[in-house]
């Protein structure tokens, strides 16, 4: 495993647990952080076995309570379009992972840490979880993916008078608007229920999950005759693998089956 100066990589089984580790600065999104954030999910073999991976922040402060605001102090405007396709880049690659990834909000998840929660395919969270978009009273925009996944997430009127306010939201109005998945009294109880999820989510096909991701992750802003034409060439592909085969004969014969991911 990968040593890394900001994340802690924690793997059992086949379930990945990635901390980002500044509590003392509420495990702001630093460079350091989204470029190792960045080389972890590109250098994470596809066939190393995980089937989930939990996100989480370091602490009992914050999930990620933003970007690094002093860092973008110092910016220049070109230095802020790199800063920005770097926070763009981190999400996106989390979002393409070929397993599911559980973002656990435990305090703050304002700015950067709300839009890499967002990557996440869902999130559970604490009572004390707080979210927003704050960076309007800054004069700032979002600039992680929080325009495009918040609206997606929420729907447009609701995104954009959060984003417009820059208001946090407690746990329970993220979880009301669909924001959060499901809330837990404390976050030992939140991470076990994203183990036991993953743990459920490993009983099935690998490649079936992974197919459905790609899916359920390309489907924005395109035609619904679009959308139906990817569904279409993923339930094509899954015909051709061993875990169809499988999980059809155990069916039938009345048996679990033992899935291959392949």
């Amino acid at each position: 495993m990968i040593r890394y100066k900001t994340l802690r990589v924690d793997r059992t089984e086949n379930v990945l647990t990635v901390t980002i580790d500044r509590p003392d600065k509420l495990n702001a999104l630093s460079d350091v952080v989204l470029d190792e954030l960045a080389e972890l999910c590109t250098k994470m073999p596809v066939q190393s076995g995980v089937r989930g991976m939990i996100l989480a922040g370091a602490g009992d402060r914050a999930f990620v309570a933003g970007a690094d605001i002093q860092r973008m102090s110092e910016m220049s405007p070109d230095e802020g379009v790199a800063f920005g396709r770097l926070g763009q880049k981190v999400t996106e690659l989390i979002e393409a992972l070929p397993f599911p990834v559980i973002a656990c909000v435990n305090g703050f998840a304002l700015g950067g840490g709300c839009e890499l929660a967002m990557a996440a395919d869902f999130i559970y969270a604490t009572e004390s979880a707080v979210f927003g978009q704050p960076e309007v009273k800054l004069g700032l925009i979002p600039g992680f993916g929080g325009c495009v996944r918040l609206l997606r997430l929420v729907g447009p009127a609701r995104a954009k008078e959060l984003i417009y306010t820059g208001r946090d939201i407690g746990v329970q109005e993220a979880q009301r608007v669909g924001l959060v998945n499901a809330v837990f009294s404390s976050r030992a109880a939140m991470i076990s229920a994203a183990v036991e999820t993953i743990r459920v989510i490993a009983q099935r096909s690998a490649v079936a999950v992974a197919t459905c991701k790609e899916i359920l992750t390309s489907l924005e802003g395109k035609s619904t005759a679009a959308q139906l034409a990817l569904e279409n060439a993923g339930f094509g592909r899954v015909f051709t693998t061993a875990d169809k085969r499988e999980g059809v004969a155990a069916f039938l014969g009345k048996r679990s089956p033992t899935f291959s991911g392949r």
